[in-house]
């Protein structure tokens, strides 16, 4: 609380009644982050609707779903042919639309700028910048034939693209002072599949030049081209480096309109562990393995967050370790919506993620498999539900915890080669989580039915822990004392009301603490405050 209560004085957070007033913004000190909206830490519990449910006769389907969620924020698409559909000529009754609703139901918004790049496609780019090639120039392949994308060298394309999303930023300045817009981000899933970089005459006399110092010093290497300083990786270096000054112009002008944070998010790699070719993924998008050449070369983008689409616990956590950085806020800004995805929560929750979002949950989306109907699936989205409904309460409390470093998350691995068990080291104590072991007694972790268990942990003092989690078992011990034993002095079962207030609903004791603290489906939340006596 002292740190929080240093960063009030000292400016870095605002106070009331300014803060009404104050557009959201990311904080970072100590190597943790805060994004604040309204004067104070938030945490955005939040869902992706589908691509195409960025229209008014859409809405209708998303808000019951959204509801069902318990969430506090949701992301929607704002297409470029959209608001433009001819040149000069802009249309917002979508966001007219779209904002009303989103105060009506009480939750903020995250718009995303679908235009150069959609999926790395200039799909929702407007006609007339898609189908004219000679004004807005594709990249072109090593023997001159175009490629499907746009090319981040073209000087037009950049220029209208900056005067849309300048509207689009003035409109947010004009019509939401209010900010239920609180993050905007700025392209989706840039890059280029099947190329690593554009070879059209500019971008070959670039890539035989020197590389830019920023990168050089980012990098740690010394001057030269980009052959020489990055090898095998050049021309995803080089392509990352262009993409992504392109995507950091479109953010500063919008910024200079109303400096809202700004993001850019990735198409990974098929795993954070092992080099694959550029030519097999997004090549020039912030994919985890050029976060630093976006840090280098976007500066006004707030962070680049990493879109996971893997069950694989191992690989989860790496493409995490990836984003989560001193210099970078880690969100999540999309992962998958099946049930095995929801256990991942818990890991991003105990590593300070400003922001976590399944996608697609609006029931919109056609597949040959999952065609549209009429009757919404909640039961699809029941695990997803119930991680919100634990922390839609403690969304703020959770947000400044994690910015004070006092938070830490477990979630259960599905490799047969791992225990079914995860520890958090929490300074003086350890954690331990551990996943089907049954409701009471010493049972061997054997792991659940399916991946489904995760636990959260906050410090609440010197040795008090609010501990909320799903089908896990969790147990405490000291970290390294040898001379005391280790008791509960008291398990609280209880919620936080509106404001803030932790309301007590009853005492947890004999065998419900005898094993350990064990969470099934129901939503419970612990204050639970540690004791010792010596040994002897």
């Amino acid at each position: 609380m002292a740190r929080f209560a240093a960063l009030l004085s000292a400016g870095l957070l605002a106070t009331a009644p300014a803060a009404a007033q104050q557009v959201p913004h990311i904080v970072s000190q100590d190597g943790r982050h805060a994004l604040i909206v309204d004067g104070e830490p938030y945490l955005m519990l939040a869902a992706q609707v589908n691509n195409s449910s960025n229209y008014p006769a859409a809405l209708p389907h998303v808000w019951p779903v959204m509801e069902e969620l318990n969430l506090n924020t949701v992301e929607v698409p704002v297409a470029w042919e959209q608001i433009e559909p001819v040149e000069g000529a802009f249309d917002f009754s979508f966001l007219d639309t779209l904002i009303a609703q989103a105060r009506e139901h009480d939750v903020r918004l995250v718009l995303l700028w679908f235009a150069t790049w959609k999926n790395t496609n200039p799909q929702y780019a407007p006609r007339w910048v898609k189908l004219d090639n000679d004004r807005f120039p594709r990249m072109r392949r090593a023997d001159g034939d175009f490629h499907y994308a746009l090319s981040p060298f073209g000087e037009e394309t950049l220029a209208a693209d900056k005067r849309a999303f300048v509207k689009l930023m003035e409109y947010l300045r004009d019509h939401d002072r209010q900010n239920t817009v609180i993050m905007v981000q700025v392209q989706n899933e840039p890059g280029t599949y099947g190329l690593a970089r554009d070879h059209s005459s500019e971008a070959n006399a670039l890539f035989a030049g020197p590389v830019p110092d920023a990168l050089v010093r980012q990098t740690g290497k010394q001057p030269g081209t980009w052959t020489e300083l990055y090898g095998r990786d050049a021309e995803l270096y080089f392509h990352s480096w262009y993409v992504a000054r392109y995507i950091d112009q479109v953010a500063e002008a919008g910024k200079a309109v109303k400096p809202l944070p700004m993001y850019a998010n990735a198409a990974l790699t098929g795993s954070p562990f092992e080099w694959q070719d550029p030519n097999s993924y997004a090549s020039g998008g912030p994919a985890n393995t050029v976060v630093d050449v976006y840090k280098a070369a976007a500066p006004h983008l707030d962070l680049v967050a990493p879109d996971i689409y893997t069950t694989d616990h191992r690989k989860y956590l790496g493409f995490l370790d990836a984003y989560d950085r001193a210099d970078n806020p880690l969100m999540i800004p999309e992962t998958g919506h099946t049930p095995d995805y929801a256990r991942f929560f818990f890991e991003a929750m105990g590593r300070g993620a400003i922001g976590w979002s399944p996608f697609g949950v609006d029931h919109l989306r056609f597949l040959p498999s999952r065609p549209i109907t009429p009757k919404l699936n909640f039961e699809a989205i029941r695990d997803f539900s119930a991680n919100y409904e634990l922390f839609r309460p403690i969304d703020r409390l959770w947000a400044r915890l994690a910015f004070e470093g006092k938070v830490w998350g477990a979630s259960e691995p599905n490799d047969p080669a791992d225990e079914h068990k995860q520890v958090m080291q929490l300074g003086s104590h350890v954690a331990t989580a551990s996943f089907g072991t049954g409701d009471w007694g010493p049972t061997e972790a054997k792991g659940n039915d399916r991946p489904k268990g995760g636990v959260a942990i906050a410090r609440l003092g010197p040795d008090e822990y609010l501990v909320a989690g799903y089908f896990a078992r969790v147990e405490f011990s000291m970290a390294d004392s040898e001379d005391e034993n280790l008791i509960f002095d008291r398990v609280e079962q209880g919620h936080y009301d509106e404001d803030g207030n932790w309301v007590f609903e009853r005492v947890w004791n004999g065998d419900q603490v005898d094993w350990g603290l064990n969470f099934t489906s129901a939503p419970q939340m612990l204050r639970v405050k540690l004791a010792t006596y010596p040994k002897r």
